[in-house]
Order: structure tokens, then sequence, then C-alpha cells
């Protein structure tokens, strides 16, 4: 899935087309919308099963002891972020720019700035709060509204991401016992009598894995629900804008995916019929009326 939180200039007019060749003509190309297939969870989940699996022999060893998996650590993908970007020493002065919200928390400025700061630092969910402060002083900020959006969905990735590692490494060692004793033996053989118990270290192990994994499923579907309410608020914002109303039916469509609930449905049905509204013969009318004909049949 496509996400992040960059800034791009716009289109507003009722006939804007998504992806319009217009636009290479701005300072920076805006790329045009995921497939709307590229989107959903599952087959984002397939993709991420053919690199998993490699890495698995490796991490699953040192997933406890140098990664802390399952120690209430912000994950894998974390540290794997925290390697290739390093400590994070440069850039913004946080602590200098949250003492400016403190001192007057309704400098809309102040927010802006610490937001800013804090998604340099990858601190994400800090910069999530940042920024929803911003907007309640500056609510009709567009921009802001969607970069609001875009950080909640890259909170998505890292917990995709997450919850793929860890039933990957749970699937694994599951078919894989660390210390299982050959069936033949002596050991084997109590452990049959017994019902063909795990040893407890991998017991233990499944246990973590089960719950790290659930954990960032939940967090996922969570991030999920945020970006989809963060974008019916710039579709209101910006009601004629068809690049929005495509995005929104993308992620709503994902969110229905997650939980059981069906207002995520009716929000992606909306927003699709009003793409092809705004813009029917957009190139991306077809993809749209073919995931509008699957969610109706739902």
């Amino acid at each position: 899935m496509a996400r992040g939180t960059q800034h791009r200039k716009r289109r507003t007019g009722p006939n804007a087309r998504v992806a319009s060749p217009s636009v290479a003509q701005t300072t920076r190309k805006k790329k045009a919308p995921p497939s709307w297939e590229d989107q959903l969870f599952f087959s984002r989940l397939r993709r991420h099963a053919k690199w998993v699996f490699v890495l698995l022999a490796i991490f699953f060893a040192a997933g406890f002891v140098l990664f802390g998996v399952g120690s209430g650590s912000t994950g894998l993908n974390s540290v794997l972020q925290n390697m290739f970007q390093g400590s994070g020493s440069t850039g913004a002065n946080i602590s200098k720019l949250q003492k400016a919200t403190v001192k007057n928390p309704k400098d809309s400025k102040a927010w802006r700035d610490y937001a800013t700061g804090l998604e340099q630092k990858n601190k994400l969910p800090d910069a999530a709060n940042a920024l929803s402060q911003y907007i309640a002083l500056k609510p009709k900020d567009a921009s802001a509204v969607e970069e609001l959006a875009g950080i909640y969905l890259r909170q998505a990735t890292n917990y995709e991401n997450d919850y793929a590692i860890a039933q990957g490494i749970y699937t694994f060692q599951a078919a894989n016992p660390v210390f299982q004793p050959a069936a033949s033996s002596s050991l084997g053989k109590a452990f049959a009598a017994q019902g063909g118990l795990l040893d407890p270290i991998s017991s233990a192990a499944g246990g973590v894995l089960s719950t790290q994994s659930s954990t960032a499923f939940q967090n996922l579907a969570t991030a999920e629900q945020n970006a989809v309410a963060t974008y019916q608020k710039l579709a209101v914002l910006q009601p004629n804008d068809a690049t929005t109303q495509f995005r929104l039916g993308q992620i709503a469509s994902q969110a229905a995916q997650l939980t059981s609930a069906s207002t995520n449905k009716q929000v992606a049905i909306k927003a699709i019929r009003a793409f092809l509204k705004l813009s029917p013969n957009d190139p991306l009318a077809p993809q749209a009326k073919t995931a509008l004909k699957s969610l109706l049949k739902k």
C-alpha cells in the first residue's frame, strides 16, 4: 500500500482527473493512487510472505534476544528502521518545540512545527497527536488533514509488517519446534504420551508470537480506521476533489476487511460513487467500477 505524508499541491476543480497529465507541470509530480488490488490486506500479506520466510531462520533465534520481540519494544519493524535511519541525533530539537506548545497551547504554528519535528524523528503516534492539535486550531487546513491521514497510513504499514513477520515466525516455529525430541527417543515417546506437547521453550515462544501478532493486527485495524476518519474530514473540505474520493474509497474498503462492521463498506461505496461522478472518464474509473461491484455483492 502506498502510504506517506508527502506535501503536494492538490486539484480542486470539479472535473479534476486522478493522475492527470497536467500535474506533471507542477514542481513535483504527483503519483497516481495505487491499484485497488494493491490496497487489499490479504493480497499485501501474501507479498510479505515471500520475503518473510527468507528471514525466518535468522530472526527466529535473534528475535527474542537482539530485537526484543514480544518484550514490549516497538517491534522488529521499528528496530530495522532505526538501524538504517540512525539514532536521529540530527534535525529538529524536539524538546524545544514541545516547550513552545506548552508555553502557548493556542499557537498553531508551534503545534505544526512540533508535529513536523516528530515526523522527522519517526515518532508517528506523537506526531499524529501534535498534528491533531494543530488541526483543531486550523480545521480548514486541508494539507494538514491529508498529512495526518498519511501518518496513520504509515503507522498501518508498520503494524502490517510486524503482523506479517510475527505470523510468519509463529507458523515456522510451530512446524519446527526448537527442542522437540525425535519421536523414536525416550523423551519423544514421553512427549507423545502427554499428547505430543511441545517443549516449554517452543510453547512459550508460540505464546509470545501469538500475542504480538494479535496486538499488531489490532493496532493495524485502529490505524486504518483513523485514516478513514481523517480522509472523511478531507472529503468534506474538498468535496470536488476526485483523488480524495478515490483514496477514501480505497482506504475504507481496506478497513472493511479488517473489521466486521459494515460502516466502512458503506463509506467506501459512497466514496467510489462520488469519484465516478466527479471523474467518469478517469483512467482509474474501470478499477473503481470493479471494486464497487465487488462491494455491492458482499
